[in-house]
């Protein structure tokens, strides 16, 4: 199946088992603290290959790494949380209002709330991965936008602010205020999204192997310097 086709629900469950099997490492993401992991990279200051943010799904430590059974299940396994993204990045692509954050739900007092402790959890390692990079945002008159991930997700807030989340009808609203707030942080990124690869600009003109070397030894570059690059 192809990159760009959402998980079904079958293939949801598929990867979710799967990383909540004993042959994944302990600290292994769940679906809802991945969704807000590959949200995060998916709409924040620059573009991260796959080969750098994969890893940390499994843990911090590089220790960290899944039991395959064989090849071919860690190929499924990675081309589901490819698709994962994928489908992370076209909704904001197409249509950034209406995407919906894989928030927790659960019984309060007769009411239904929302949890989005985990999904702010992963958010907030997705943004480890950059740190420096957001600052723009946090510095910004839009830092309010990040309050709610700030208060659900960093590892320590303010004592004062500790009943804003410990109350579940408040936790929920903040949620809610999270899920209003993630097109407008998309749409703030958008235009200062930086590339995962530069192009590095050469300021001087590449010397030849035959030319005078540039130190002003009076020996050609490849008897010089040269050589001393080739060691």
């Amino acid at each position: 199946m192809q990159l760009d086709q959402p998980l079904s629900d079958k293939e949801f469950d598929e990867l979710d088992n799967f990383l909540l099997s004993d042959r994944t490492p302990e600290d292994a993401m769940t679906m809802d603290m991945l969704h807000g992991y590959l949200t995060a990279i998916a709409i924040g200051p620059e573009t991260i290959m796959p080969a750098e943010w994969l890893k940390k799904v499994w843990g911090k430590e590089d220790t960290d790494i899944p039991q395959f059974k064989h090849e071919k299940e860690e190929q499924r396994i990675v081309h589901l949380i490819m698709r994962f993204m994928n489908e992370v990045l076209v909704t904001f692509e197409v249509a950034p209002k209406e995407f919906e954050p894989l928030f927790v739900e659960h019984e309060h007092e007769g009411q239904t709330l929302i949890n989005a402790e985990a999904w702010c959890w992963g958010f907030w390692e997705g943004m480890e991965l950059r740190p420096g990079s957001w600052d723009p945002i946090w510095d910004s008159e839009q830092s309010d936008l990040m309050r709610p991930i700030y208060l659900l997700g960093a590892d320590e807030i303010e004592e004062e602010e500790l009943p804003l989340v410990e109350d579940p009808v408040k936790a929920h609203k903040l949620a809610l205020e999270l899920e209003a707030n993630l097109p407008n942080i998309y749409k703030f990124w958008l235009p200062r999204r930086k590339a995962g690869v530069e192009t590095v600009k050469r300021d001087e003109p590449k010397v030849g192997r035959n030319d005078d070397c540039p130190c002003g030894s009076g020996k050609k570059y490849k008897k010089c310097h040269g050589a001393e690059s080739a060691e």
